[in-house]
């Protein structure tokens, strides 16, 4: 259920901790561990965040956007797991998209289609049919992205979710050619 002030309000209760602090809490724990499982479940827990609108202007005022676009720079298949999918859950709002676009984030993102970890790929699909638009087209459908996922929509019965989000980002995005 998306959140609301009212009812963040009822959630946190008179004594609780407020959204943006307990967020900024969640990235400094983030930043100052250095034990990689610990590291996965804060920033799965920062991507579960993602999914909330109500959470949105947190994250851009945090910089979550940008530590998830890090994570996925990272050796370890966890925090590219989380952090493809924590940009998979916010960019559905277009400010988002735009500053995942404009961190570099679209190769990133194409990298990601060929993991090996089927929620990567599941999140790369869902993050590209969000962030491509009319000023980044060049970028996100070039030949071998667009074979990629025209792949991933005849494999059916390897991965239903690969097939359905790879015919929603075709029929949205290569619908006119």
């Amino acid at each position: 259920m998306f959140t609301n002030d009212q009812r963040q309000q009822e959630r946190t209760g008179k004594y609780g901790t407020p959204r943006l602090q307990y967020l900024q809490e969640l990235v400094i724990q983030f930043q100052n561990t250095s034990h990689d499982e610990t590291k996965e479940k804060i920033l799965a827990n920062l991507a579960n965040f993602a999914y909330d609108p109500y959470n949105y202007n947190f994250l851009r005022q945090l910089n979550v956007l940008e530590l998830f676009l890090d994570c996925m720079t990272e050796p370890s298949e966890k925090l590219v797991e989380f952090g493809v999918g924590g940009i998979c859950n916010s960019c559905a709002d277009p400010a988002n998209a735009a500053i995942v676009t404009q961190c570099g984030g679209i190769p990133l993102i194409i990298q990601c289609l060929s993991s090996p970890v089927r929620n990567t790929v599941n999140s790369a699909l869902g993050a590209l049919y969000y962030v491509c638009n009319e000023s980044n087209k060049e970028e996100v459908l070039k030949p071998e992205v667009v074979d990629l996922i025209k792949r991933y929509a005849a494999a059916e019965e390897v991965s239903v979710s690969f097939s359905n989000l790879a015919k929603a980002f075709l029929g949205k995005h290569l619908s006119g050619n």
